[in-house]
């Protein structure tokens, strides 16, 4: 349904009735779609994770990490900054 919003401000309750009822309301200003009114749908919850699941599941993620092979097992990034500092240890 498409009513002006002068005229939804006439027929508050009536509006709400249909709404209620299952239908979309277009509020429309000077021709154009302002607003839309929708019947409310509760949100629906996520299922409760117990702390035992939520474990197992980083546990898994945990497994999946250390199974990863290093792409560049010869490259070592324990030295890699050193170009910024002089042999003082001091940045150049």
């Amino acid at each position: 349904m498409q009513i002006s919003v002068k005229e939804a401000q006439d027929n508050l309750e009536e509006l709400l009735v249909r709404v209620e009822g299952g239908e979309d309301v277009l509020l429309t200003k000077d021709g154009k779609i302002v607003a839309r009114i929708v019947p409310h749908r509760p949100a629906q919850t996520a299922p409760m994770v117990t702390s035992e699941a939520r474990a197992r599941a980083i546990a898994a993620i945990q497994e999946r990490v250390r199974q990863k092979p290093d792409r560049f097992p010869e490259v070592s990034a324990a030295r890699s900054q050193d170009f910024l500092y002089d042999e003082n240890g001091l940045p150049k």
